[in-house]
């Protein structure tokens, strides 16, 4: 019996299949593979769609997320560029801000975080070119051009900008206009954030060294103000200025006295203040700078590298000299701490 059963199994298996059988099962497969290959598009469209709607939503309307003074009209823009057209960003709005500042205190690593932001554009310190800050006509113009998208750099995030700025130091033109400027920031809605260093001693360790580098070259004969490694900072770090203790209270105090007047002068426009150090201790400080400037949080990088780390003993020549002139006085915090 169990072998008539093999047997009937084997006939059954040898027994070859019809063309009509042949043809349902093609006819299968290909449904098959049509069905899969709409459900595999449809997913892809999806995650495109998906995409979309998140790049929107990064430039949308602050207001939808934020509640403070950014919100008034005078702060939303909609620029129309002559250089290009905004597409489909042309109903997002644009905030105007300008990073106001001093050499050596931090900004151009602030401004590459802000840059890496996908939709900010800050366009550096477009004032260094004497031409542009030659008369409050010249330096309006000019302003004119970055608040209207016009001006290109390589910082430009063209048509969907959601902030455009750039950075100022206080002696390229800022303080010879301030009234002038300053009615112009509240005209246009432009809010400023001010950026200083609390540390001045450190801040003039650094301006005295990147000096130094500007004719020394230190990095295969080539100036860099700002190293993105490791073995660049080292390099530079080498160099120990040596500072004049006669004059360096009274040095200190000016540097006090500029930031001061600074803020007192554009003290009736919509600002913020920030200090290095609290930047580099704080990273929660620049979720204030996004919220400030109405922005979608996310997580800004830099790549630059600092130069001076660790304790200030190692960075000045005549450093026993510096110590006894600052203690017991009003900046005897800058020998000790570290940024």
């Amino acid at each position: 019996m169990a072998e008539g059963f093999c047997s009937m199994q084997k006939d059954v298996l040898v027994v070859k299949t019809s063309k009509g059988s042949s043809f349902l099962s093609r006819m299968i497969i290909l449904v098959v593979a049509m069905a899969l290959g709409i459900y595999i598009c449809s997913v892809c469209i999806k995650q495109i769609s998906d995409q979309t709607r998140t790049f929107v939503q990064i430039i949308g309307n602050p207001c939808d997320s934020y509640q403070f003074s950014l919100c008034d009209s005078s702060f939303l823009h909609y620029p129309q560029p002559q250089t290009f057209r905004r597409a489909e960003c042309a109903d997002n709005p644009v905030q105007y801000f300008a990073i106001i500042s001093v050499q050596r205190s931090g900004s151009g690593w602030f401004e590459t975080l802000l840059n890496s932001h996908v939709n900010v554009s800050s366009n550096g310190e477009i004032f260094s070119v004497k031409d542009r800050r030659s008369n409050i006509s010249s330096i309006v113009g000019t302003l004119d051009r970055v608040y209207s998208l016009d001006w290109i750099s390589s910082a430009s995030k063209n048509e969907c900008s959601a902030a455009v700025g750039f950075k100022w130091m206080l002696n390229q033109g800022l303080m010879q206009h301030p009234e002038e400027l300053s009615e112009y920031f509240n005209a246009k809605g432009v809010s400023l954030i001010f950026l200083f260093r609390r540390n001045l001693l450190r801040r003039m360790v650094s301006l005295l060294a990147n000096s130094y580098d500007s004719q020394a070259k230190l990095l295969n004969g080539k100036h860099k103000s700002h190293v993105h490694t490791h073995e660049e900072a080292e390099k530079l770090s080498t160099y120990k200025p040596f500072i004049n203790q006669t004059t360096l209270i009274s040095q200190l105090r000016q540097m006090e006295s500029v930031s001061a007047k600074a803020l007192k002068s554009f003290n009736n426009t919509r600002h913020l203040v920030l200090y290095y150090e609290d930047l580099v201790r704080n990273h929660t400080k620049l979720v204030d700078v996004q919220d400030f400037l109405g922005l979608p949080r996310m997580k800004l990088t830099s790549r630059h590298v600092k130069i001076h780390k660790g304790s200030l003993h190692n960075h000045i020549t005549n450093w026993e000299e510096v110590n006894r002139t600052l203690q017991g006085t009003a900046y005897e915090s800058f020998l000790h701490d570290d940024y």
